[in-house]
């Protein structure tokens, strides 16, 4: 259930095939609030038999689907998180900064065309600088790094998930590796100095 390249759950499910023993690579979405409410959105890539057979267990998690064969189930959920995140934080920025509450304009546009998930938990995170993980950065580089790799391997050009790469690498690389990925924000706001969201102070992780 880990977000991993496409080609380790191809390999794992080869693997297991071969000692007589089906494979199912199950990412999830929907973050911790998602596990402790048994509403994850799983993606699950192998075969359709070993997918019936695990239904009982996913049913417990949340909301599976089988989206094709081993590997199937990896980066397109992490692709939209990364890019939605970058997009919900450039445009709270642009909202403080034309000196709209950033608040209210979350709160306007929440059940219109650009209403996410991420726009109703990592826009309000935004809203109350609150950076405790939930999901850290650093993992998102890992997912976008695989993104940007699996893209290339398959001959694409991805502009927006090789941007929300780098973003992501510099937040690291500024001490954010553990803080959420809703942290994105700090790093659009240190390119940005002095435009920041509100006057509160942050609430991060403790330094390990």
């Amino acid at each position: 259930m880990s977000s991993a390249p496409p080609d380790l759950a191809r390999t794992h499910a080869k693997w297991f095939a071969a000692r007589g023993i089906d494979y199912l690579d199950a990412p999830v979405s929907g973050g911790t609030i998602g596990a402790e409410q048994a509403t994850l959105a799983i993606m699950v890539g192998g075969a359709p038999a070993a997918f019936e057979r695990a239904a009982p267990i996913f049913a417990a998690l949340g909301r599976a689907t089988l989206v094709g064969p081993a590997g199937s189930g990896q980066l397109a959920n992490q692709a939209i998180v990364a890019v939605t995140i970058g997009a919900v934080a450039e445009a709270l920025l642009l909202a403080a900064a034309g000196g709209a509450d950033p608040a209210a304009v979350r709160q306007a546009i929440l059940g219109g065309f650009a209403d996410s998930r991420v726009l109703a938990l990592h826009g309000n995170r935004m809203i109350l600088r609150d950076f405790i993980p939930g999901g850290p950065a650093d993992h998102q580089v890992k997912d976008c790094a695989t993104i940007v790799a699996t893209a290339k391997a398959a001959g694409l050009t991805l502009p927006f998930a090789e941007t929300a790469l780098a973003l992501f690498r510099d937040l690291v690389a500024h001490g954010g590796a553990r803080y959420d990925h809703s942290a994105l924000l700090l790093e659009l706001e240190r390119r940005n100095a002095p435009a920041r969201i509100g006057t509160a102070p942050d609430r991060l992780p403790a330094a390990s």
